[in-house]
């Protein structure tokens, strides 16, 4: 049987090239999203994948959300957390509503995916936690002290998690991507985009597949004994 896998802001840019991916690689896949009602039934409608609407920054809603996806697919054998959103300010402009949207999303909207579905893995004695972060969450960048804070802090839950959930069976895992060719991304002006292009030594933006791919490699079997590590795909623009 076919292992289930759920993957947060999984209809659009890169969260959509993981649900596919997984779906290849022969994954039951369920795809959660937070607004964007047209988006989702146009993804579900391409591809075959069912989506789920709930916000990750309610802790209810997630554990709500996690009993009608096994309902309906079975148990949660691979979370991928990958939701998330900026809400870019100077920090001296930065709103204390700015600073909360975005770390209840992207830090604590990880703890609320991962506690409901954590008692079943631990008792299944399997389970793949593998959490998106960013190239800014590991070196800071400047407009987004809410966004590299909570994407750090992702990191940090992902160290601590994985030392809890080896000896279940449980590999817990963080991706960075650095700047990828998503529509937001392409959205900017073409002269920003060069001046992050010229940052990076590869000589271009990565591509939303590529970051699928490291999240369908963490999922494997063939990564068993990979837990509580950070995966940096950035394109050499940041080496750790």
């Amino acid at each position: 049987m076919a292992r289930t896998a759920l993957v947060t802001g999984g209809t659009r840019g890169i969260g959509a090239a993981i649900s596919i991916a997984l779906k290849e690689a022969g994954y039951q896949v369920a795809a959660n999203y937070a607004g964007n009602e047209e988006a989702a039934s146009r993804f579900t409608q391409e591809t075959g994948i069912p989506a789920f609407r709930w916000s990750v920054a309610d802790y209810e809603e997630c554990a709500a959300g996690i009993a009608k996806v096994e309902a309906e697919l079975g148990p949660v054998d691979v979370l991928v957390n990958n939701a998330g959103i900026t809400r870019d300010a100077m920090f001296h402009k930065m709103t204390p509503q700015q600073w909360r949207e975005v770390v209840d999303t992207n830090l604590s909207g990880v703890f609320n995916m991962t506690h409901p579905v954590w008692p079943g893995m631990r008792e299944r004695k399997f389970g793949r936690v593998i959490t998106v972060s960013s190239i800014n969450g590991q070196k800071g960048q400047a407009g987004q002290a809410n966004y590299s804070a909570a994407k750090a802090g992702d990191i940090g839950f992902t160290k601590a998690l994985a030392q809890e959930g080896a000896r279940a069976g449980i590999t817990v895992n963080t991706i960075c991507p650095g700047y990828i060719a998503t529509d937001m991304v392409m959205a900017v002006p073409e002269a920003v985009r060069e001046k992050i292009v010229a940052q990076i030594p590869i000589g271009r933006l990565g591509e939303a597949s590529e970051i699928a791919r490291c999240v369908v490699f963490l999922a494997s079997d063939d990564a068993g004994f990979i837990t509580g590590s950070t995966l940096t795909a950035n394109g050499g623009q940041y080496i750790t």
